[in-house]
Parts: structure tokens; C-alpha cells; sequence
């Protein structure tokens, strides 16, 4: 994991799809639940919601707080 991609998930959006515009660290579980039952999108968005899917999975979303902080 790129340290980088964690400010990532605090700073870009949701690209497409029902949660379009919302910033990454801000999905459901349940959506990006879907995401990991049904496969992750190429390229860097689907490595950033796999992250924040394990991120939110093993409940450690508090770790972005100091990221969300500093914006």
C-alpha cells in the first residue's frame, strides 16, 4: 500500500454510480461490500475502494481522521 493512496480516499470523489461525487472515505459498507462480491473496477479507483474496503471491513475508518483534518 502507497501511504499516499490514504490521502486519496479523504480527498477524491466517487467517480460514477449511485454515490457519485461522495469522497471515497464516505461509501457505505454495504456499496463497497458490493464492490468486493462483484469486483473492483481497473485501474487506481478500484485500489482505492479495495483499501477503503478494508479499511471500513476491519473497522479502522478512525485512521483517516487526522487526513480529513488536515484538509
Amino acid at each position: 500500500m502507497n501511504p499516499e493512496d490514504l490521502r486519496k480516499l479523504v480527498t477524491h470523489s466517487m467517480p460514477f454510480g449511485k454515490y457519485e461525487g461522495r469522497l471515497i472515505a464516505d461509501l457505505p459498507g454495504h456499496y463497497l461490500n458490493w464492490f468486493a462480491r462483484e469486483g473492483f473496477p481497473r485501474g487506481e479507483i478500484g485500489r482505492l475502494l479495495a483499501l477503503m474496503h478494508e479499511i471500513d471491513h476491519n473497522g479502522l475508518s478512525a485512521l483517516l481522521d487526522p487526513l480529513r483534518a488536515g484538509r
